[in-house]
């Protein structure tokens, strides 16, 4: 860390600054002004002072929620909220609550309390002030397990003021919501250091002197836990006047204010600057004028000083949980904070894939083109695998490693409109198409994707997307007009059908062995509300079902498309068939009258129709992914479902070699482009079936020997089988061959080789 004397340290933390405001109620509305005032000012945080004995303030759980309803980019927070009268576990759920309905906008001030009459009189119980340290450290490790949605195990806490016996975890937040302690004496600073994510005092109750001890024994506190003291965020509570000439400390011009403000973040580490104040001219020159120079004199100063910042450092215990073969210490500065390592706490959230169990030694998570070209150099520096992941939904799991760096574009996720004549939206590939579909409705648009709105947009339009609009639109591939790439040797390129062809044709397939999208341009389709059926059929005569039903999505318009999953009978529950089928139009009539034709391949169980949009069938969904059994998948494509596929598949669901099987109808749309026109060359095929199983030797063999025989083609994005034959599957034998050029043209040294990896071809250089 940078030192500039021996009472003097920053701890690298981005300048931020917010307001502290009254939550009086004579005139309710009042905080609320304040607090779009604070946003409109381009200020970070508002917060609010937590007294519920108070008759004259609004309480202010619900005047936080009540401003992040009203706001749409700052930051709310409680200055500090009263534990005594909060319990923590419900105080965990309404915060994660509240921080995923304002999209990761809130912070968890607290305070232990300090009025205790006024406590007792709401019903709180007198604490001592060692007591009220026990009880604030119990909550601390209620509201985090609580948060901890991923553990499986129920949260138990038996602590001497604050107990859960077998609370169910979650929700989980939108983001790792940090916890701010308003705290004095040393007891209590020393839990801030080991425990707390941030220090909230106000200067009006510090003494000279006080800031520095009070760092002193944070950061001492913080090295005994094996924490790097950055990890504690310093905020400070101010007060002031700007006036014309120098009246004392913070009273006086805007000048003497930066002067002011910029020596405390340099010299005290102080990283967050709150204003208490009511005046909506102060909010006003505090945001748009002081906090800007102040911002603007530090990283003047950090950038001379060299000074590292605060998330790109770790304490001696995260950094004994680093993996072999990865320096560190060698991470680009423009991708260090957001870096993510497996002692950090974000690391929990990043390591595994939607089916996968990971264990990477270091997660960039890049936020431009630039850096992830960055990221890519520093990666290939390094001898460990490499994983590149869009959303994480990947079936295979290669989005995640052991040991090695992950490149996750996740960050670039913008949904662009870049011409609404031709329909034609920018998707960053780190987009859900859950988000895509939502942010298309308005327009009356939609594009056709998979099933499940987490699956990211990088993996599935650079592989394929066989979805519920995929017999009337096609392929999600079939409607890509251009995309960015970062390539292998760091280049950022353009690739449509007049800039680098060849590279365009196979990203629309291969992409994941070329290079790493950033985005993609679609053509969307104009599509209103669709209707959306979920239907239940007896599959006891499973062969005799699929093939009638199979027949019936061959008759079907194009407006149908049908995904059936079946359940073969276990433990005494016969077999059923779940039909989840899209009518791409608002004709009810017309869907009805298809549906009910659906509904005669087997006896009908049960089944439920809706008229939404489509952002109601494949709807945004949470990106935390925490593993699962490591499945192995097995895939391949039909062109009939007649007798003999259908019985092959039938036997393959009574083998207990599969615990899940699907059929996808496709088709329609799909077979309006020329085989050779994207790698993905599978053109004339009806069906995809796929199996996922517990062990891929039971599941290889059973599929070998039973579907193999019929299929004809495959679709990679659901396969696990790691032989080289399935490239030829995939790809065809001309496909293969001119992927191979296209690869040796560019990733000659195959850095892209964890996606099904295509040797480049033979070269003599």
């Amino acid at each position: 860390m940078t030192q500039r004397g021996p009472a003097m340290t920053d701890y690298g933390h981005e300048p931020t600054f917010g307001t502290f405001l009254t939550p009086q109620n004579h005139d309710p509305q009042g905080p609320v002004r304040l607090a779009r005032i604070s946003e409109a000012a381009g200020l970070d945080l508002v917060t609010f002072q937590d007294h519920p004995y108070q008759p004259g303030f609004l309480d202010t759980w619900t005047l936080l929620s009540w401003v992040a309803a009203r706001t749409e980019r700052i930051t709310v927070s409680g200055n500090v909220l009263n534990l005594p009268l909060r319990p923590p576990a419900v105080l965990a759920r309404a915060a994660a609550s509240l921080d995923l309905l304002s999209g990761g906008r809130f912070t968890l001030g607290i305070g232990a309390g300090g009025f205790w009459d006024a406590i007792e009189s709401m019903g709180g119980t007198r604490l001592t002030p060692a007591e009220s340290v026990t009880a604030l450290e119990e909550a601390i490790e209620i509201i985090r397990g609580i948060w901890d949605a991923g553990e499986r195990r129920i949260l138990r806490v038996d602590g001497e003021h604050h107990r859960v016996a077998g609370a169910k975890r979650g929700p989980a937040p939108a983001h790792d919501i940090p916890i701010w302690v308003g705290a004095y004496k040393p007891r209590m600073l020393r839990l801030v250091g080991r425990a707390a994510d941030g220090w909230l005092p106000s200067l009006a109750y510090l003494k000279d002197g006080d800031l520095r001890r009070g760092n002193e024994i944070i950061d001492a506190a913080a090295e005994e836990a094996g924490r790097d003291p950055a990890r504690v965020r310093r905020l400070l509570n101010i007060g002031g006047e700007v006036t014309e000439t120098r009246e004392g400390f913070l009273r006086g011009p805007v000048e003497q204010w930066v002067e002011e403000l910029t020596a405390l973040a340099l010299e005290d580490g102080i990283g967050t600057f709150v204003l208490g104040s009511d005046d909506p001219r102060l909010i006003q020159v505090y945001g748009e004028e002081i906090a800007p120079a102040v911002r603007e004199a530090v990283a003047r100063e950090r950038a001379a000083t060299g000074t590292v910042p605060a998330a790109a450092r770790r304490g001696a215990a995260a950094i004994a949980l680093r993996r072999d073969g990865i320096d560190y210490d060698t991470v680009p500065a423009s991708l260090a904070a957001d870096a993510v390592e497996p002692g950090d706490r974000a690391y929990e959230s990043v390591r595994h894939n939607y089916l996968r169990a990971g264990s990477p030694g270091l997660v960039l998570r890049p936020r431009t083109a630039e850096q992830v070209a960055e990221g890519l150099a520093y990666a290939r520096s390094q001898d460990v695998p490499l994983g590149v992941r869009s959303g994480g939904h990947g079936i295979s799991g290669r989005s995640t490693n052991d040991g090695g760096i992950v490149l996750d574009v996740g960050a670039l996720d913008t949904v662009e409109v870049v011409d609404p004549v031709t329909r034609r939206v920018r998707l960053g590939a780190g987009a859900t198409w859950g988000k895509v579909a939502e942010a298309l409705v308005p327009h009356g648009w939609a594009i056709s994707s998979g099933d499940f709105g987490g699956v990211g947009v990088g993996g599935l339009a650079t592989t394929g997307g066989i979805g519920l609009l995929g017999r009337r639109f096609g392929l999600t591939i079939d409607h890509v007009v251009a995309a960015e790439v970062v390539t292998a040797d760091g280049r950022v390129l353009h690739a449509s059908r007049e800039e680098n062809p060849d590279l365009f044709w196979g990203l629309r397939g291969a992409g994941g062995n070329l290079g790493v999208v950033t985005w993609v341009e679609i053509e969307a389709m104009e599509l209103g509300d669709v209707v959306f059926s979920q239907m239940t059929l007896d599959a006891r005569d499973t062969a005799g079902l699929l093939e009638r039903w199979g027949a019936a999505m061959e008759k079907a318009p194009r407006e149908l498309t049908s995904f059936l999953v079946l359940s073969p009978a276990r433990r005494g529950q016969d077999a059923v068939a779940q039909l989840m089928t899209v009518y791409a139009g608002a004709d009810t009539e017309a869907a009805v009258s298809e549906l009910e034709r659906l509904a005669e391949a087997g006896p009908l169980l049960g089944h439920q129709g809706y008229l939404l949009p489509y952002s109601g069938v494949v709807q945004p969904a949470e990106r935390h992914h925490t593993g699962g059994g490591d499945p192995a998948v097995r895939s391949g494509l039909v062109t009939h479902l007649d007798g003999d596929v259908s019985r092959a598949f039938g036997r393959i669901a009574s083998s207990r070699s599969s615990y899940f099987l699907q059929i996808r109808a496709t088709g329609g749309a799909a077979h309006d482009l020329a085989p050779d026109a994207t790698a993905y060359p599978h053109r004339h095929q009806n069906f995809l079936l796929t199996a996922m199983g517990a062990a891929q030797p039971a599941l290889d063999a059973a599929w070998d020997a039973e579907v193999a025989p019929y299929t004809d083609g495959l679709y990679l994005s659901f396969d696990t089988d790691t032989r080289p034959e399935r490239l030829l599957d995939a790809f065809g034998e001309a496909g293969l061959a001119r992927l191979r050029r296209v690869k040796r043209a560019y990733d000659p040294d195959n850095v892209f080789r964890a996606n099904f990896p295509i040797e480049p071809a033979d070269d003599v250089r």
